[in-house]
C-alpha cells in the first residue's frame, strides 16, 4: 500500500524531499503547505503536488505521514499538531530542542499509536553501514576511544536565509551534531555521559550570501563547542563542532579499537571510502560494497558524483508501519541524541559533566538486501 505524504515547511531543504521521495517504494508526496502561503505554492507548480494550508492538510484523508520540515524552533509544536491529527510524523533533525518536549511527543505518539520518526538518515548510507558491518564483525576489536571533526565558516555564506542557525536551537551542534552523534550511536552504542566547553568568536555574522549580501545578523547560540561523550560500553570520543573555523585537516571521524582503526567518511553523506588499520598501523581502503545507498546518483556543483538518498529514513518508516517492525530513526534514538546534545551544550553552561537519563539500542544494521527492497 503507498502512503500518502505531505510535507509542513517549503523552504531550501524541501527540494531534496520532492526530488528524492521519488526514488522509494511505498511513500508518495500528494500535498504541501507553508505558514507563507506562496512558498507552498510554488513548490506544488513545480513538483506537482497540492498546496494546502497546514490545517487543511493535517485534516486530508489521503494522508498518512506528515514530513515536518520547519525551523527547528518550530518542529516540537508542528509535529504535536500532526500527530493530533492522527497522522504519523517524520521530522527533520532536531526532532525537539528539549528533552521534555521529546519525551512529550513519545507519549503522545505512543498513545495514538502512530510512528514518530526524525532524520538524520545519512547513517543508513552505503559508507557508514560497511563501518557498521566491519565493526559488528570485530575488525577493529571493541571501541575505546575516537575523535569527530565537523567545523567550517558557518552558514552565512552560502544559505539564502541563515539567521536561524544562530540562535537557540540551532548552532553547529543542533544542526550538523545529529549527523555525527547519531552515526556515533549506530557505530558505538548509546552515551553514559558528556562534557564540554563552548563560546562564540563574534556577537554579529556578516551574510554574504544573495539576496541579503551585507546584511548583519545576531548570534545567540555558542558556535564554537568541543566536547567529550563517554559511551556506554565505556568508549570515550571527542566531538568539535564548529562555525569559527576558516580551515583544518581534521579527518571527519576516527575510532579506535582494541585490535586497530576506523577511518569513518563525513556522516552529513550517505556515500565515500571506509579506511581501517590493523595493529601493524598501516591504513587501508577498504573495498567498496555494492550497498543501493552507497552507489553515486547526484553531482556536487563541482561536477564531483555523490549519493543521495535523503528520504530513506522515510521509506524505512513507512515500510516498518506496514510491516509492524521498529523504524530505524525511530523515536528513541532521535531522542538519545536530543538528549546527548542538549546535554552538551549545558556542559558548556556549566562546566560540569552531564549524566544522560535516556538510553536507546543501536538501529538495526540496514543490509544492501535491505536497503534494495525500499527502492523501487
Amino acid at each position: 500500500m503507498v502512503m500518502g505524504v505531505g510535507i509542513i515547511g517549503c523552504g531550501n531543504i524541501s527540494t531534496t524531499y520532492f526530488e528524492l521521495v521519488p526514488l522509494f517504494r511505498d511513500i508518495e508526496i500528494r500535498a504541501c503547505a507553508d505558514v507563507v502561503d506562496a512558498a507552498a505554492e510554488a513548490r506544488a507548480v513545480e513538483y506537482g503536488v497540492r498546496a494546502e494550508s497546514v490545517a487543511a492538510l493535517l485534516a486530508e484523508d489521503d494522508i498518512d505521514i506528515i514530513v515536518n520540515l520547519t525551523i527547528p524552533d518550530a518542529h516540537a509544536n508542528v509535529t504535536r499538531s500532526a500527530l493530533t491529527a492522527g497522522k504519523h510524523v517524520y521530522s527533520e533533525k532536531p526532532l525537539a530542542l528539549t528533552l521534555e518536549d521529546g519525551l512529550s511527543l513519545r507519549d503522545l505518539a505512543a498513545g495514538k499509536g502512530l510512528a514518530l520518526c526524525s532524520a538524520p538518515d545519512t547513517f543508513l548510507g552505503g559508507a557508514h553501514q560497511q563501518a557498521r558491518a566491519e565493526i559488528d564483525a570485530g575488525r577493529i576489536g571493541r571501541i575505546v576511544a575516537g575523535t569527530a571533526h565537523v567545523m567550517g565558516k558557518g552558514m552565512e555564506h552560502w544559505h539564502p536565509n541563515p539567521d536561524f542557525f544562530f540562535l537557540p536551537g540551532a548552532g553547529p551542534m543542533l544542526d550538523i551534531g545529529p549527523y555525527y552523534v547519531t552515526n556515533l550511536i549506530n557505530l558505538a552504542g548509546p552515551v553514559k555521559r558528556v562534557a564540554a566547553l563552548t563560546s562564540k568568536a563574534r556577537e554579529t555574522r556578516l551574510i554574504t550570501s544573495e539576496p541579503r549580501a551585507g546584511e548583519e545578523i545576531p548570534v545567540k547560540t555558542p558556535t564554537n563547542i568541543h566536547s567529550l561523550l563517554e559511551f556506554e560500553n565505556g568508549a570515550t570520543i571527542t566531538l568539535s563542532t564548529s562555525w569559527d573555523v576558516y580551515a583544518h585537516r581534521h579527518a571527519n571521524m576516527e575510532l579506535y579499537g582494541t585490535e586497530g582503526a576506523m577511518f569513518v567518511p563525513d556522516p552529513n553523506f550517505f556515500g565515500g571510502v571506509v579506511e581501517v588499520a590493523g595493529p601493524d598501523g598501516e591504513i587501508a581502503a577498504l573495498e567498496a560494497t555494492d550497498h543501493p545507498f552507497g552507489r553515486f546518483n547526484q553531482e556536487e556543483k563541482n561536477g564531483s558524483p555523490r549519493a543521495n538518498y535523503r528520504a530513506a529514513g522515510l521509506a524505512d518508516m513507512a515500510d516498518a508501519i506496514a510491516s509492524g517492525r521498529m523504524p530505524r530513526c525511530g523515536i528513541d534514538v532521535a531522542l538519545h541524541a536530543v538528549e546527548v546534545m542538549t546535554a552538551v551544550l549545558r556542559s558548556g553552561e556549566t562546566g560540569a559533566f552531564v549524566e544522560i537519563q535516556s538510553t536507546c539500542a543501536r538501529p538495526a544494521a540496514l543490509s544492501p538486501e535491505a536497503a534494495s527492497a525500499l527502492l523501487k
